[in-house]
């Protein structure tokens, strides 16, 4: 599987000739599987056509700000929530200063400051202007920001000087928007996940399950694998592909997923309990198809392991991260899900009625003892990217916290024996 695959790149093409370069650019990050939607400046018309990207992309280019094609005319957001990343290349000086500034007076700066992926620019543009101050400066300023500089590279200009200022080649860039997705927030970490449904057979034939499409849990598996974790993700029946570097073990039953979970938990550093885990199974499990000979049917049912809970009461449990698919009251019952099961953090969202379950897209509300975060409605990938950055963060921080408590603790038995050895002192 290639490292961008599935991925959502929003390229921005402004006006430089350099943007020769950025067809390609396209072709080549959809040949690594990306799916690539381009949003052009007005200067950049004056050296391609919109309808070259559009042939390279398979979509229609954005170019204004004010489309009344799109949904409620807000496009910009549009844009902005579906991308993974944000490159901009080629980067212009002037569009460079734009974006430091802060202007949105265009379609590409609203959604630079819509945008909450990743963002990254490759300048392009003459090696005078690249070594003004003023540039150097803005160059500093987005880097303060967090955005991501590709570039530049040395060698020949279309003004006929050679130095710094080229654009880097398309598979360069291509190489440069993979690694943003491989943070390495997690290296060296063990996570494991759980996913999907799971099912509780009431025959051969039947079964009691759920609406849970595993889609969530497998993009945690594959945000925590880019992050640099050693993942192990154990699934419910699903119809999805195992993420690359993940290792994925198929269960059926909540039994089942119980054992592969208890079996594997001892070498883990973190628990992200996404599956959507049957509470209740059949107390009787019929040998042969029950017949359609009553009116009604009754089935006992008995209670199933709770694998989350059962994980967090461990003696030296891992780093426990619940979630909790709700249909009214989400943040209390989401809080007190979290306390009763002794949770490290919970990740709560809103299902049915066309949520949650099933669907592209997801929002959770984020908590943990001290704190919260809201994110926003988005594509499960990228939800799944600013869950594992939260928990890295969450995690350092506790790491931290126990790291310092250890070490205040063994201050304070050094000084509690300073002192009995200068009370035991002859004098």
């Amino acid at each position: 599987m290639n490292g961008l695959s599935g991925k959502h790149i929003l390229l921005g093409v402004t006006g430089g000739i350099a943007a020769y370069k950025s067809a390609e650019l396209v072709r080549q990050l959809r040949q690594q599987g990306a799916e690539v939607r381009v949003v052009m400046t007005a200067a950049a018309m004056e050296f391609v056509t919109p309808l070259t990207f559009q042939a390279l992309s398979g979509h229609p280019v954005h170019l204004d700000l004010l489309d009344t094609g799109a949904e409620a005319a807000m496009g910009h957001i549009e844009l902005a929530r579906w991308a993974d990343t944000l490159l901009i290349a080629p980067a212009t000086a002037d569009f460079i200063a734009r974006i430091v500034s802060g202007r949105a007076d265009d379609l590409l700066t609203a959604v630079c400051l819509a945008c909450d992926a990743a963002v990254a620019v490759a300048p392009a543009m003459n090696s005078v202007m690249w070594g003004n101050p003023a540039t150097a400066n803005n160059i500093l300023t987005l880097e303060k920001r967090g955005v991501r500089i590709l570039g530049p590279a040395e060698g020949s200009l279309a003004c006929g000087e050679s130095g710094p200022g080229r654009m880097l080649e398309p598979a360069q860039l291509v190489s440069a928007v993979t690694a943003l997705f491989n943070t390495g927030l997690l290296a060296g970490r063990r996570v494991l996940v759980t996913a999907g449904p799971t099912r509780e057979a009431i025959d051969p034939v039947r079964y009691i399950s759920n609406r849970s499409s595993g889609r969530m849990g497998f993009a945690v598996a594959t945000a925590a694998a880019e992050a640099g974790a050693n993942v192990v993700l154990v699934s419910g029946p699903v119809s999805l592909t195992t993420p690359a570097r993940v290792r994925r073990i198929d269960v059926e039953s909540a039994a089942e997923m119980h054992a592969a979970v208890m079996n594997d938990i001892a070498y883990c550093d973190i628990f992200i309990s996404v599956a959507a885990v049957a509470d209740y199974r059949p107390a009787i499990t019929a040998q042969q198809k029950l017949k359609k000979t009553a009116a009604t049917l009754s089935l006992e049912l008995t209670r199933n392991p709770d694998i989350l809970a059962a994980v967090a009461a461990l003696p030296d449990a891992p780093f426990c991260v619940g979630f909790a698919a709700e249909t009214q009251a989400i943040d209390s019952n989401a809080r007190e899900k979290m306390r009763a099961k002794n949770l490290d953090m919970i990740a709560a969202n809103a299902v049915g009625q066309q949520q949650g379950f099933d669907q592209e897209d997801n929002a959770l509300h984020v908590l943990w003892a001290q704190g919260e975060q809201q994110l926003a409605l988005t594509g499960k990938a990228k939800l799944a990217r600013q869950l594992v950055a939260i928990i890295a963060e969450r995690l350092e921080n506790t790491t931290r916290s126990e790291t310092k408590t250890r070490q205040q603790k063994v201050v304070r038995i050094h000084a509690k024996d300073s002192t009995q050895d200068s009370r035991s002192t002859p004098r």
